[in-house]
């Protein structure tokens, strides 16, 4: 009885599944042949011409009568086929064929293919060679009866002798033999192992004597053990059945068993004999087998298979999909029929050449789909020779790139454009550049890179928002683009800055012209969403080859420009000079000394007590950063912090002056110290965006000090600058907590409208006006002023710069308690406050006035 196995038939199913899988069946070393309706062959794989001696050629179109096949198998096949084409199931069936090398046993499953119509078009037969483990059977099978019989009594006689030598052929047939062969009892016990089941399995002789194979078995197979005594002790033999064991080192083993009953003279069944055959590498093959079909029907490249003389033989879907031709209309066409004339024939002549010399071809070419249009593809043309190294086939593996070609487009313009003006980028800008640099040289001309920012954008985008502040920013570049010529290039490299270069510039005196024409543009109101909405530009420019440096530096040299015109007013021009490169040059490299400087932890803070000149309480201390310098020693802030007054380091040094106050604090608490400190912060760190959330997570930190202990002092001229901003953020910080002080007060706009809005507690008159007041009237006049205005608009007024005990006094005079000074202290370091805090008394002048 024979039991086919799953594994086998599923694979052998994933070949006739799909009529396209025969193309890859010269994997296989079985044999495989697809039969039409008449019974003739319409393909063999490789495999018939080492088991039968013809070529592959041989065979196409013609039966197995034609082929000269032996009657009494031509009438087995002529009888299977015409079954399975009639009633369109599958069958299997055992056949002997006289082979070159001798007689060959095969097994051969004929599966059905059908067509759209249900009928069978075809049949696909897959033959596996089976001899080695048929003859093998035989021999064991005709030696175990001879030796079956040496249990007889044994005279010395050539019969004995002969079953004596019997006994040694089978021993040697079974030691020598590259299957694993098996005795085992009718209950399953091994009672024979030979050399070559060691091999296979890896237990030795030893190891399995006495014992049953369900050591082999996975657990998903435990079954089949039973199922093959059952059919042994039944006197049935199971033939080629392929299934799983497991190898000693837990790998498994793909095999293929052939199991025979033994019997003793009476024919009863004492035992079974087990012949496998390790089939791991063909399982492998016939699962690539399988993988490769199934690449061939899903993937999305299209597959086009020809014979050697061009004509299509298969497509697979992909194929159809892209070209929009089905298989019938194809198949037997002329390769050639897809050429499109966007492409001269040497292409063609350098593909065949590449194919002949090298024997595969990859490329871009264009094609031309069912309806006409070209489309784009890469194309890879390799070739398929037969053992003897002769083409019989070209495989075309192809892309459709039109898709790509088009997102190719767009993605080098979004590389060198930016995405909401439609300027060229900072890429494009560059290399527009470089070759008008390049042309300059050449033809002895300047030219000129503008470096522009846009005035009072911010204002715009955070008030009325991003939309708003986009469509100005479109407006804006369409106008500045008017203003230029064709052969110039203006370029959006980030925000609201651009930069543009001046091509074939004659004068200075007509690049600022052209230059005061963008001017110009930039300032006209532009109206969107019913506003009327205006900026203006600060423009820095330098002109090459005046300015002889390189690319990058030109920009940079303009850009210091457009600061220096920010710097000067706005809403102008300024030409680059060497002197304020070179001291940009210093600044930066002060900058970098800085940055250094708070690695190595040389920045340190000092205290400026704050005290009630009247009853000589310390209200609390102003920290005041000082630069411990290796070299120069203690540093005022006024000599290091004008470098970075507009560097990002501005807010890296505010950051870290805010984190050291609070933890300076904390130090005083534990000391029995509450003190009030007040920190001064910059302009650049008071407009960050993020500004209030970095303020929040430093009090985070020191829990134990009240926000309200934290008082932050802002410049009158950067409160004002932007004054709904500064607004906005003030009062974020309220609602932690925080207080504040508007510093050097009387020296900015002091407008009475800005006064009114700002959310400030405390107003610090400027030591400017302090410490000349009793000499100067103009200046007695301010600060009674100031007073007056904390008093009228209900805010705490503190005076600085108090040098002098006649000072403190007129202050106390004129209603203003509040003091910080040199006549009262100098700045000192945090550990020195407890103590003079405890120690200080005001002067008597101070307490006895009024």
């Amino acid at each position: 009885m024979k039991k086919s196995n799953d594994s086998k038939a599923d694979c052998t199913q994933a070949v006739t599944d799909s009529v396209d899988a025969p193309q890859f069946a010269e994997f296989l070393k079985d044999i495989v042949a697809r039969f039409d309706p008449q019974l003739r062959h319409t393909y063999v794989n490789n495999s018939v011409e080492s088991a039968t001696g013809r070529r592959v050629s041989d065979f196409i179109g013609k039966t197995n009568r034609d082929l000269g096949m032996p009657a009494k198998l031509v009438k087995q096949w002529d009888s299977q086929l015409t079954a399975v084409f009639n009633s369109g199931r599958s069958s299997e069936t055992q056949f002997a064929f006289p082979c070159p090398t001798g007689l060959r046993h095969f097994i051969s499953r004929l599966t059905p293919e059908f067509g759209l119509d249900g009928r069978v078009m075809s049949v696909l037969a897959v033959a596996q060679d089976v001899t080695e483990v048929t003859d093998l059977r035989e021999k064991v099978r005709v030696l175990e009866s001879l030796v079956d019989r040496s249990d007889l009594p044994k005279p010395h006689t050539n019969n004995a002798m002969s079953v004596e030598a019997a006994a040694e052929y089978y021993r040697a047939i079974v030691e020598s033999s590259d299957d694993a062969i098996i005795s085992k009892t009718p209950e399953g016990l091994v009672t024979s192992w030979n050399p070559a089941a060691q091999t296979i399995f890896g237990y030795s002789c030893d190891e399995m004597l006495g014992k049953s194979l369900l050591v082999l078995l996975p657990p998903e197979k435990s079954d089949e053990e039973r199922f093959i005594l059952e059919r042994i002790q039944a006197g049935e033999t199971v033939e080629h059945f392929e299934t799983t064991r497991i190898h000693k080192d837990g790998h498994r083993v793909d095999v293929s068993v052939t199991t025979s009953p033994i019997r003793d003279r009476r024919g009863h069944v004492i035992g079974a004999s087990k012949i496998a055959r390790d089939i791991t590498a063909q399982k492998m093959a016939e699962r690539q087998l399988k993988l490769t079909a199934s690449v061939f029907t899903s993937t999305i490249e299209g597959i086009l298979i020809t014979d050697r003389k061009g004509t299509i033989v298969d497509i697979n879907d992909a194929f159809s999909r892209i070209t929009g031709y089905c298989k019938e209309e194809v198949v037997g066409q002329d390769a050639r029929m897809f050429r499109s004339s966007n492409q001269g024939p040497e292409v063609f002549r350098f593909i065949k050449m590449a194919l002949r010399e090298l024997g595969e071809w990859r490329g871009e070419v264009w094609s031309r789909r069912k309806d006409g249009k070209s489309y784009s593809v890469i194309l890879t043309i390799s070739s398929v020779r037969d053992s003897y190294g002769n083409v019989q086939n070209y495989v075309a593996l192809f892309s459709d790139i039109t898709p790509l070609k088009l997102q190719q487009e767009k993605l080098e313009h979004s590389a060198q454009f930016d995405s909401l003006t439609d300027l060229p980028n900072r890429l494009l800008l560059s290399d527009r550049l470089h070759q008008a640099m390049a042309m300059c040289q050449r033809q002895n001309q300047s030219l000129a890179v503008l470096y522009l920012d846009l005035d009072g954008f911010k204002y715009i985008n955070d008030n009325y928002g991003h939309d708003v502040g986009d469509a100005l920013l479109i407006s804006v570049s369409n106008r500045m683009r008017l203003a230029l010529r064709d052969v110039d290039t203006l370029a959006r490299i980030g925000g609201d800055e651009f930069v543009a270069v001046l091509a074939n510039i004659d004068s200075t005196h007509d690049c600022i012209q052209l230059v005061e024409r963008v001017l110009g543009a930039c300032a006209e109101p532009v109206h969107i969403q019913g506003r009327e909405l205006k900026v203006t530009a600060s423009i820095g420019v330098t002109i090459y080859p005046q300015d002889d440096a390189e690319a990058d530096q030109l920009m940079r040299h303009a850009d210091q420009a457009m600061f220096e015109a920010k710097q000067n007013g706005k809403n102008r021009i300024y030409l680059f000079d060497s002197a304020l490169d070179a001291e940009v040059k210093t600044r930066s490299l002060q900058q970098e000394r800085i940055a250094l400087a708070l690695l190595r932890q040389e920045f340190v803070l000092h205290y400026q007590p704050k005290v009630n000149m009247r009853t000589g309480a310390v209200v609390g201390a102003e920290a005041l950063i000082r630069w411990d310098h290796p070299e120069r020693g203690l540093l005022a802030p006024g000599v290091f912090l004008p470098a970075i007054e507009e560097h990002p380091l501005s807010e890296t040094v505010g950051s870290w002056v805010i984190d050291m106050a609070l933890k300076q604090m904390v130090e005083w608490k534990l000391l029995g110290l509450s003190l009030p400190v007040s920190v001064n912060i910059s302009a650049r760190q008071f407009q960050q965006q993020n500004f209030v959330n970095h303020l929040s997570e430093a009090l985070a930190n020191y829990p134990e000090i009240d926000a309200k202990s934290l008082e932050l002092e802002i410049l009158e001229t950067s409160a004002l600058e932007d004054i709904g901003s500064a607004t906005k953020i003030m009062q974020d910080c309220h609602r932690l907590g925080v207080l504040f002080a508007i510093d050097d007060f009387g020296t900015g706009y002091s407008s009475l409208t800005y006064l009114r809005r700002l959310p400030v507690e405390t107003l610090k008159i400027d030591q400017s006006f302090v410490r000349d007041m009793l000499d100067d009237s103009d200046d007695l006049a301010i600060v009674k002023g100031v007073i007056g205005l904390a008093s009228a608009f209900h805010k705490h007024v503190i005076a600085e710069g108090v040098e002098s005990v006649a000072n403190g006094k007129k202050l106390i005079e004129l209603g203003c308690y509040l003091a910080q000074g040199y006549a009262i202290a100098r700045p000192m370091s945090g550990s020195r406050i407890p103590e003079w805090s405890a120690t200080w008394e005001p002067p008597a002048q101070w307490t006895q006035a009024l």
